[in-house]
């Protein structure tokens, strides 16, 4: 294919640096290369981690997906915030299954198919190819191999032609349409009860005979099969030992200075030109003309464009007003967000200062032309607060772990925490009080009070087995912790009035989600109208309302939502009360509808039609497709095609770092 492409005439120099691939279902993230990978190097980790039919997926594939995925998101998650390795491998696996699917039933790509794809994205302005050595050197610059990249793109037409076969034989009526719109647009003065298990379980009070006798009869449950230590520890709190620290404009001068441009970058200047389409008609003449002011700017220039000229073609075509006559100017600098990676600007972040889209930009209905300009540097004052928060953090950070570790010494020595308390307490700006803190009986794996579940904290008691063992400074929530043990013990059968709390809880849990339907049904059978429900409901201490203006897909107060329950609700007339209690979550709510108004349908005129049908033949497609996917791949796991190696999984996971004391984050500026 990349000689077939080779053999088109050469009549731009405008790439196309910016595009996306249509995956049917899966997300897939090609190589970039100079993006490394934590805990696996991707060009030599060929480990199996799961098996697709004759297709292999290594720990590579799965590595670079990773970092890709924490590279969309500007590096700001862990694997476990992108839902671990298997969740990464399921996306994997799932295109893989898609890819065999297509095949199996004659769907792949062909050759045709893909130049035509590949002509279509790699097209200028006037609609030519940009030439070969130009598609090569986007392609290689971006992805890194021409072949997989072609290769992905067959993957990705493959996937297009199941979901057409798939869905073809789904369509939605006018009367459905219509239906739909009623739906969506009647709304509803709806009183409702939640039937929640806690609120009726505070209620439940077993007895101390009860709670000894399910203690007997259920104490093994609650044996404890690790060690558990009683920790006094010093803490030296970040925030306060910094607040103290003298930080004048000379430092943080210096500061500015040393800090590399990228991080004073207040943003760049976006120009643009904005051409509105009126009617849906007349959207390819719209595009058109953008098409063809991009190629007369561009013409003969590489793809760059000066400030001025397209000023003056903002003025003169632009038809967004607050920018059009400040030269198609946006108002202030854009700054990229990570977490809006969609946004309309938001592609102008790889883009070369005086760079022009390729493409006009669609984007909330109307066609966008776009323009870098000059990056805008923050001034010192402007970036003066951001400093004063970032060197603070770093020097407090430093303070604290200084004092950290004296304070570790001497309670090396002395054996007591409120001693060592006293002592330091004016360096760490802390009362003694403050500084010594004592967790209750902790094992693995436990919420601790003003720690919470942290296993660096885990690991630093570990080692701590006789009192008064002290071990090194660690960091916690806010700041240092110095712990030392003040008891153990052994792995046992807690007595009663150790678990006694535990126990009451359980109880009252159990018989309250026992109780829950009937309760319900009792306090339904009390009600004698829908105004009369929420009254009902918070006399017995349940959430309760009265939603006004109810639209279905929105949720109903406290009382949550679930399709069902829409659905009951549309089922009722003015006045009526639901016959039964439905389940939505874990709770049982009650309904009933105290006022029903149906929608004016003279709002529904032929452009809502037309767009309510492509959004029901849209989710009905989607639900087809992910109905049909599902069952090929438990089809294809039942015939043992679909092999996950679950040993390399876990240890994928398991050589994720554990996260390091942080710095307290200072905005834009690093802390060192």
């Amino acid at each position: 294919m990349l000689k077939q492409l080779g053999r088109l005439e050469r009549t731009r120099n405008v790439i196309i640096l910016g595009f996306a691939i249509l995956m049917a279902v899966s997300l897939i993230f090609f190589y970039a290369p100079g993006r490394s990978v934590t805990t696996i190097d991707p060009a030599k980790s060929t480990e199996v981690v799961a098996k697709v039919g004759s297709h292999n997926i290594t720990v590579a594939e799965l590595a670079r997906m990773r970092d890709n995925m924490m590279q969309m998101y500007g590096g700001r998650m862990n694997l476990a915030a992108l839902g671990g390795s298997r969740r990464i491998l399921d996306i994997l696996v799932n295109k893989e299954v898609l890819v065999q699917e297509a095949e199996r039933l004659g769907l792949g790509a062909s050759e045709a198919e893909l130049k035509e794809k590949l002509m279509k994205q790699f097209s200028d302005a006037s609609g030519n190819f940009v030439g070969f050595d130009r598609y090569k050197e986007s392609i290689t610059a971006r992805y890194g191999d021409v072949e997989t990249f072609e290769n992905e793109m067959r993957d990705a037409i493959a996937q297009e032609k199941l979901r057409a076969f798939v869905t073809a034989s789904v369509n939605v009526s006018d009367d459905e349409v219509r239906e739909e719109f009623k739906r969506r647009n009647t709304t509803f003065d709806v009183g409702y009860v939640s039937v929640s298990a806690d609120k009726l379980a505070a209620k439940i009070q077993p007895s101390d005979e009860e709670l000894r006798s399910f203690y007997e009869s259920h104490k093994t449950d609650y044996r404890y099969l690790e060690p558990q230590k009683k920790i006094k520890y010093l803490f030296i709190d970040t925030t306060k030992a910094g607040s103290k620290l003298p930080i004048s404009d000379v430092d943080l001068k210096a500061r500015y200075d040393q800090t590399d441009p990228k991080y004073k970058e207040a943003g760049w200047k976006i120009q643009q030109i904005m051409l509105k389409v009126a009617r849906k008609d007349l959207d390819a003449q719209v595009e058109q003309k953008a098409k063809d002011l991009i190629a007369k700017l561009t013409a003969g220039n590489g793809g760059t464009v000066s400030e001025q000229a397209f000023a003056e073609a903002a003025k003169g075509n632009s038809e967004d007003p607050a920018t059009a006559q400040n030269g198609g100017f946006l108002a202030a600098p854009f700054k990229d967000d990570p977490n809006k990676p969609h946004g309309l600007y938001s592609r102008t972040a790889t883009m070369e200062v005086g760079q022009v889209t390729d493409v006009p930009i669609r984007y909330a209905g109307n066609f966008y032309i776009l323009r870098r300009g000059e990056s805008v540097p923050k001034t010192f004052d402007q970036a003066k607060a951001e400093l004063l928060v970032s060197l603070r953090n770093e020097r407090g950070y430093n303070a604290a772990f200084e004092i950290a570790k004296k304070a570790q010494a001497r309670l090396q020595e002395t054996k007591d925490p409120q001693k060592v308390a006293q002592e330091f307490a004016a360096q760490a700006n802390m009362t003694p009080a403050d500084m010594v803190r004592e967790t209750p009986y902790i094992k693995p794996g436990d919420d601790v009070p003003n720690i919470g579940a942290n296993q660096q904290f885990e690991q630093a008691i570990a080692s701590l087995n006789n009192p008064n063992d002290v071990g090194e400074p660690i960091g916690i929530k806010s700041g240092f912790a110095i712990p030392m043990l003040v008891d153990k013990k052994e792995p046992r059968i807690p007595d009663f009035d150790e678990v006694k709390s535990k126990i009451a809880d359980a109880m009252k849990q159990q018989r309250a989600k026992d109780q829950l339907e009937q309760k319900a049904k009792d306090l339904l059978a009390s009600v004698s109208s829908p105004s009369a429900i929420k009254a009902a409901g918070e006399k017995e201490g349940f959430d309760a309302g009265l939603e006004e203006a109810f639209k279905l897909n929105s949720s109903l107060g406290k009382a949550g939502t679930s399709a069902a329950l829409d659905d009951l609700i549309y089922s009722l007339k003015e006045g009526e009360v639901a016959k039964a209690p439905i389940k939505v979550g874990d709770n049982w709510v009650i309904v009933g509808v105290v006022k029903r108004k149906e929608p004016d349908f003279t709002s529904f005129n032929a452009g809502e039609q037309d767009r309510l049908k492509q959004q029901l033949l849209s989710e009905r497609e989607n639900q087809l497709f992910e109905d049909y996917i599902a069952s090929v791949q438990e089809r294809m796991k039942k015939d043992g095609k679909i092999k996950i190696y679950d040993k390399v999984l876990d240890q994928l996971d398991e050589s994720e770092n554990s996260a390091e004391p942080g710095l307290p984050p200072g905005l834009n500026f690093p802390t060192k």
